[in-house]
């Protein structure tokens, strides 16, 4: 996928700050849905958010350090561009699957089961929607908010 190794580590490091975000959009999609009953979509809506913010820091300061030398909020924004579309990525995977999930578990799940079908469904579909828009938010990062930070 990669031709040398620096960009095989920076996708690795983009992983893994993904992997953290991704975390921090489960436990936040979990509290809100939770303990406030804020709706599933608007949920996942806010704690994407939540864990764009996280992942633009750990990219700028960790992934492509030397992007700190660029005007933060320029590529904050653009940053959250490539964001906001992979949100509404996100969000249509996230609602397709979950109500695809939540009919076809509702006869699988045993009754003595901890989570319901509806916990067990936009959980999974979380997960499915967070692997197709990693893809999604590397590329395009790579290519547009950090596009001068050299391949080599």
């Amino acid at each position: 996928m990669f031709s040398n190794k620096k960009e095989q580590i920076r996708f690795a490091k983009f992983a893994l700050v993904g992997i953290s975000g991704t975390f921090i959009d489960f436990f936040f999609l979990n509290l809100f849905i939770q303990r406030f009953g804020i709706a599933q979509n608007t949920a996942k809506a806010f704690s994407f958010s939540i864990a764009v913010f996280n992942n633009f820091l750990w990219n700028r300061l960790w992934t492509y350090p030397e992007s700190r030398e660029l005007p933060f909020f320029r590529q904050f924004s653009q940053y959250l561009i490539v964001s906001i579309v992979g949100l509404l990525i996100n969000i249509s995977i996230f609602a397709i699957t979950n109500q695809s999930l939540i009919h076809a578990l509702n006869g699988f799940l045993p009754n003595n089961f901890p989570f319901s079908s509806s916990v067990v469904s936009y959980n999974i579909s979380a997960a499915i929607a967070t692997i197709v828009v990693l893809f999604w938010n590397y590329f395009a990062n790579r290519f547009w908010t950090f596009r001068s930070i050299s391949l080599k």
